[in-house]
């Protein structure tokens, strides 16, 4: 679990992770201001927690750009070097910038897309 810890300790600049543990599930807890469920994609792939994620920055009327430090598209991966995590069940949600990604605790399973669905809905 020390990789996934590093890993965490490396991400974008602009994100922030977490990582709790329950009896039947562990919970990923990323910070992505400016990304909405709709402009975000997870999916578990060769062990690894791959998020892609599109920020929506509006600029307000008569303003524009001087200097500009966030970028418009943020994606990582984390390693899932947990040993009894899945991707079968997982489930992801996303509010206010906030993505939650559920891993339930059982044997591996294969690849595949974890929906985002927003929880302001």
């Amino acid at each position: 679990m020390s990789a996934l810890r590093d890993a965490l300790r490396e991400l974008p600049e602009s994100v922030f992770g977490d990582l709790l543990e329950a009896d039947d599930a562990y919970l990923l807890v990323l910070d992505i201001p400016g990304a909405t469920a709709e402009t975000t994609e997870v999916r578990i792939e060769r062990g690894r927690l791959a998020v892609e994620a599109r920020r929506r920055k509006d600029v307000p009327s008569g303003f524009e750009y001087v200097r500009e430090d966030r970028s418009l598209f943020v994606d990582f991966e984390v390693p899932l070097l947990l040993p009894d995590a899945t991707g079968a069940g997982a489930e992801a949600r996303m509010k206010r910038g906030v993505l939650e990604v559920r891993l339930p605790k059982r044997e591996a399973a294969p690849e595949r897309t974890i929906p985002v669905t927003d929880a302001d809905a």
